[in-house]
């Protein structure tokens, strides 16, 4: 399997189990209905745990732009490597999102609330307040990758790529875990830019009865914020040691 595919593939299943968790709690008539926000977030580590497992032997799982960019900041991929990486992310999440609709289209026909439509796709700040909802995903996604290099600080000297996939599935889903239950009650913790933008484009092209729109006034927010988190991440660690 190419890198592409890897983490076209590895991205999609992510976004399929993750966006497919909040559907199940969401969407009108499901089984899981109203199950909350633990249930949320404990299917989204998991929903990175297979991702990561997917694509680790072949890319690396970076699965996140955001990850990319680091490596990218750290020297570790070159900008072309960077763009192919970020395009099979962005394309595997689109796909992941359009599986989801189509696998419960049916509660989406049934749900009249907008809002909990759109969210199955993407991010929406609990308060709308853009400099502080900037900071949430900033801050959240700079634990993330702040921990990530320390998880991988042994292969900090050669040019390996640092990816989900060399910390190993199952530490990088706690990381996902603790974020999304301590730091994700504000914006959602989006902390990736192709799993936000992605799948909202696809939202957006949807067939999808009474849909909310797709607020350009707020999707930057979780596509800079989480850029801004790694930069900031790699700078912090690069001073320290």
């Amino acid at each position: 399997m190419t890198a592409f595919l890897a983490e076209l593939i590895g991205t999609g299943a992510m976004i399929l189990l993750g966006g497919g968790v909040v559907a199940n709690v969401v969407l009108k008539d499901t089984k899981g209905n109203n199950s909350g926000w633990i249930v949320i977030c404990t299917a989204w580590a998991m929903a990175v745990f297979v991702g990561v497992t997917i694509a680790g032997p072949y890319s690396g799982a970076h699965l996140n732009s955001a990850v990319t960019i680091a490596n990218l900041a750290l020297g570790k991929l070159d900008v072309w490597t960077s763009l192919s990486y970020i395009a099979a992310q962005f394309l595997g999440a689109m796909i992941g999102a359009f599986l989801v609709w189509l696998m419960y289209k049916d509660h989406f026909d049934r749900t009249d609330d907008a809002g909990a439509k759109q969210a199955v796709f993407c991010t929406t700040p609990a308060i709308r307040n853009l400099p502080i909802n900037l900071i949430s995903e900033i801050i959240g996604t700079a634990v993330l990758i702040f921990t990530i290099l320390h998880f991988t600080e042994p292969k900090m000297g050669d040019s390996t790529p640092i990816g989900l996939g060399a910390i190993g599935a199952i530490p990088v889903s706690f990381l996902v875990w603790v974020i999304g239950l301590s730091l994700g009650g504000t914006t959602g913790y989006a902390i990736n830019p192709a799993r936000d933008l992605g799948p909202r484009i696809m939202h957006a092209l949807l067939p999808i009865r009474q849909k909310a729109a797709f607020d350009p006034g707020y999707a930057w927010v979780p596509v800079v914020g989480p850029i801004t988190g790694a930069l900031l991440a790699v700078a912090l660690y690069l001073w320290i040691y």
